[in-house]
């Protein structure tokens, strides 16, 4: 943990990672803590009832898994799909495969076949870990066959397991994350990640592990925000942590997750935050609230305080190099449309072509190589890898500027699509709308959205002939992919802008629907 007490620069100033030749994130989430087996790791609230799991029990359940996974030849190295939402099964999946030293992939439960299809086949996974209804996900998934091991129907005895010793550069878990061409590329970590996001996490909880501190957020634990900004970090710093994957996001089901669960600590996609401001709800008793995906400005940041009476402390990074900016209401005082300062730990700079840019230059936010949250490597894709880097520097994607050593958020470089606190990339759903025998051309672009942030859009050209409404590709897209991508309106074009050699202008596109709303 980092010091409980220091102003912002002697933390930045005083911070070198502590990475030992040995290290499992099995160890530090879950073995390490078996000298207190009775506190409680998580408290499950998803079934409607109240299950409360310790580190004792969690232990059991992640040996016993970890065991039969063995069962099916899980092997060092080997991917392990993980196809659960928050729940006590989902956390001892992933630090199952870890105990073995496999590397685990997890897979959203809204995903459609062609979305699991794609992650499975690239990624190699013989096994996944699941529930009844991930079952028949998989079923449909014609082009894989993997091995599906439901722990609640298996004879789960305990194992005499422990971790097997890995280096923090050993393979841990592959997240896919969308971009802007091609299929989604797969984001491989090692056993280092998980302590990369400690400082982040901690700074922007106001030093999470304070005394009754407990954490939850509605964010999937099938994504970086939900399974390394909460699970994991809550679990590796003894917070307890709420699991209760909302359905639907209400305001009224959170404020019941809140009291139900004892829960002083949140993350909220800003999509979440809208919501609740929207619905005049305010939540007293929480310590604190953090929010990443997007900037907030000085009127959400002003209702917070009177809705949470706390500052909300924004955060920022992405699924290849996660929690390396944030603000932090302990240690130095928000800044409207600014991101916060860079997290201990992460070296941060904003880019020109000549290298790094003095205050108030627009140019590329990078982080220096040697952040523990940094990926390895793209997942096959070595020309990938080697395109996010300049030199000693991984490009983020986007643009900002420092402002009195405040990192200020100006836009993405690229076409992805920030909605509901989703990072949507346009290409995946292209090829699924082309797909479908009515549709001859189809670019996707994201839109101005007050909710939102942005809403997706498809721009689509049908076939010669061929005739298709707004509900039957909408309903293509929510079939074969997830509900988060649909596209939220479809317009029908006769053509689309195109480049001499046959790439569709999105930005064309993108500035038509600013002229729209002028």
């Amino acid at each position: 943990m980092l010091p409980q007490s220091g102003g912002y620069d002697a933390l930045y100033a005083g911070f070198q990672w502590d990475l030992p030749r040995h290290l499992n994130m099995a160890r530090q989430a879950c073995f390490d803590w078996l000298d207190q087996p009775d506190r409680v790791a998580i408290i499950d609230l998803s079934g409607g009832g109240r299950t409360d799991l310790r580190y004792g029990d969690l232990a059991r359940m992640t040996r016993a898994l970890a065991a039969q996974l063995a069962g099916q030849g899980v092997r060092r190295g080997d991917r392990v799909g993980v196809l659960r939402s928050q729940d006590g099964w989902c956390a001892a999946a992933h630090l199952a495969a870890w105990t073995l030293g496999a590397v685990s992939v997890p897979l959203f439960k809204l995903f459609g076949p062609d979305a699991l299809a794609v992650r499975m086949a690239d990624s190699g996974a013989a096994v996944v870990v699941t529930d009844a209804e991930g079952v028949q996900k998989m079923a449909a998934v014609d082009s894989v066959a993997p091995a599906v091991l439901i722990p609640e129907a298996l004879d789960l005895a305990d194992a005499d397991l422990a971790p097997v010793d890995t280096g923090p550069e050993d393979p841990a878990i592959l997240i896919y994350t969308s971009g802007t061409t091609g299929a989604p590329k797969g984001a491989l970590h090692g056993h280092r990640v998980l302590t990369g996001h400690l400082p982040g996490v901690e700074i922007s909880h106001d030093r999470l592990g304070q005394p009754g501190d407990v954490i939850w957020t509605p964010a999937d634990w099938a994504w970086i925000g939900g399974l390394f900004d909460v699970l994991m970090p809550g679990l590796a710093l003894g917070v307890t942590v709420v699991a209760a994957r909302l359905p639907k996001f209400t305001p009224e089901a959170a404020r019941d997750v809140i009291t139900r669960g004892g829960v002083r600590n949140v993350f909220f996609p800003p999509t979440a935050l809208k919501l609740l401001k929207a619905a005049d709800l305010a939540l007293p008793g929480l310590r604190s609230v953090a929010s990443g995906g997007e900037p907030l400005g000085a009127e959400m940041l002003a209702w917070g305080r009177a809705a949470f009476g706390l500052d909300i402390n924004e955060f920022y990074g992405q699924t290849e190099c996660n929690m390396i900016a944030s603000s932090a209401g302990s240690l130095f005082p928000p800044r409207p449309g600014c991101i916060g300062k860079p997290v201990p730990g992460h070296d941060l700079a904003v880019l020109g072509p000549d290298g790094p840019l003095p205050e108030g230059h627009e140019g590329d936010i990078a982080v220096r190589r040697g952040s523990a949250s940094m990926l390895l490597e793209y997942w096959n894709r070595p020309e990938a890898t080697a395109e996010k880097f300049r030199g000693d520097w991984l490009l983020t994607g986007d643009r900002g500027q420092w402002e009195d050593g405040y990192l200020r958020f100006v836009g993405r470089e690229d076409d992805v699509i920030t909605s509901a606190g989703y990072r949507i990339g346009p290409s995946e759903i292209e090829d699924c709308l082309l797909r479908h025998p009515a549709v001859a051309l189809a670019a996707v672009i994201g839109v101005p959205d007050p909710e939102r942030t942005e809403r997706v859009r498809a721009h689509v050209v049908l076939r010669p002939g061929a005739q298709a409404t707004e509900a039957d590709l909408q309903a293509h897209v929510r079939t074969r992919l997830s509900a988060h991508l649909v596209p939220r309106e479809v317009r029908f074009e006769t053509d689309l802008p195109m480049t001499v050699t046959g790439k569709i202008i999105r930005k064309d596109l993108k500035r038509r629907a600013v002229e729209e709303r002028e």
